[in-house]
């Protein structure tokens, strides 16, 4: 459970006769500093308090954002993309690794039970036959595209990453153009590429393993390749990040407060799967790796007390009302697992806040922690004028 230290206690002035606007949101203090808004349910005023000079003292209750948890059942490596159009639309990995879905809906929680369209199947053949993975669905430029990693038919561990577009409006089509594999300049095992857009400039975010899995930025010049050399921005050192196997991968990229922040995964999908953090001043040369500083500890990882193990490969998203930046992952229930971790169906795609630091930095918490908001009541000041007299 994470704490409440203090509500900020709200005021208003109005005159008499003014409608009252009251704030949807108060400010809170959590445990190490976190500040974040919450929803407030205030209680009424009788309107006899508000037709005369004076000044009202009203308190509410504070709410915190509810999902389902796991929000979907066995979909790794989870995306969550908030359209212009109002919808979430969600795709990630499904166990038999052979097609790409998508689901929309206009709430994060209807997610849970949206209808799920298959968009596109793997081939029986050649490129783009086996071990489809990681499918991230991105809107450039009016069109849809759909990045993913695929195997060959012939050889499921010849991953490389690829790139699907729809022109529709729609994304959930089947009419998906194949527009085949990003060209990378060393021919190895590559996946999870993602794309974000940065003062003017498009970046692609990859992890190749060339001895051990890194991960690569590098500029675009179409939606599906690349126009510089790839650069190494970082590579598994700390003992969390070679656990099982020597990995980073699955990077996420959000840009807020004057920083570029790049989560990523690392360590083999079992248990010790977790999540570091890269960050860069936004201002800087993104291609040169010296732009980027790593955690020295994992920013997310295994919660026993919450039954949530392995947590990684996130993707970041709005809440509704667009008050918090929340982040999407997976995790499993439980903690052993029989044979190899890439097999077992039971990576469950979650949600939850991101909080920040005050530094502004984000603070990820622990997987699947509640807010305790028992007890806790918001105050709001109401100061009541004659509509002569000075409202400052």
């Amino acid at each position: 459970m994470m704490k409440i230290k203090d509500i900020r206690e709200h005021s208003i002035r109005l005159a008499i006769g003014e409608p009252l606007q009251l704030p949807r949101f108060v400010e809170a203090e959590l445990e190490n500093g976190i500040n974040t808004t919450l929803p407030v349910v205030w209680e009424s005023i009788p309107p006899v308090l508000l037709e005369q000079s004076g000044t009202v003292t009203v308190e509410g209750t504070v709410k915190d954002d509810e999902y389902p948890n796991p929000l979907v059942l066995n979909r790794a490596d989870p995306h969550v993309l908030k359209h212009t159009d109002g919808y979430y639309y969600f795709t990630g990995s499904v166990p038999e690794y052979d097609r790409i879905v998508l689901r929309r809906s206009r709430t994060i929680s209807g997610l849970s039970d949206a209808e799920e369209m298959v968009v596109w199947t793997k081939h029986e053949e050649g490129e783009m036959g086996s071990h489809i993975w990681a499918p991230e669905l991105h809107h450039i430029d009016g069109k849809w595209y759909i990045y993913f990693a695929a195997g060959t038919a012939e050889d499921k561990w010849a991953i490389r990453p690829y790139v699907l577009e729809c022109e529709d409006n729609d994304p959930l089509t089947t009419r998906w153009i194949e527009k085949g594999r990003i060209k990378l300049p060393v021919e190895s095992f590559s996946l999870d590429a993602t794309t974000f857009e940065h003062r003017g400039q498009r970046y692609l975010v990859w992890a190749q393993i060339v001895e051990e899995s890194c991960l690569y930025i590098a500029r675009m010049d179409t939606p599906w390749s690349i126009s510089t050399e790839p650069v190494k921005i970082s590579s598994p050192e700390y003992d969390w990040e070679i656990q099982l196997h020597r990995v980073n991968e699955g990077p996420a990229v959000l840009v807020k407060n004057g920083r570029v922040f790049m989560a990523y995964s690392a360590s083999g999908t079992d248990d010790r799967y977790c999540m570091g953090l890269l960050t860069a001043d936004e201002t800087s040369d993104l291609l040169d790796p010296s732009s980027w500083t790593k955690s020295k500890e994992p920013v997310f990882s295994s919660s026993e007390s919450n039954s949530q193990y392995g947590p990684g490969h996130n993707s970041f998203t709005m809440s509704e009302d667009g008050s918090k930046l929340l982040f999407v992952y997976h995790a499993r229930p439980y903690k052993e697992i029989s044979g190899e971790p890439l097999y077992d169906p039971n990576r469950h795609a979650r949600v939850q806040q991101l909080l920040w630091k005050p530094d502004g930095t984000p603070y990820f918490g622990e997987p699947g922690w509640k807010l305790d908001t028992a007890g806790y009541k918001a105050k709001l000041r109401i100061t009541v004028q004659d509509a002569t007299a000075s409202l400052n």
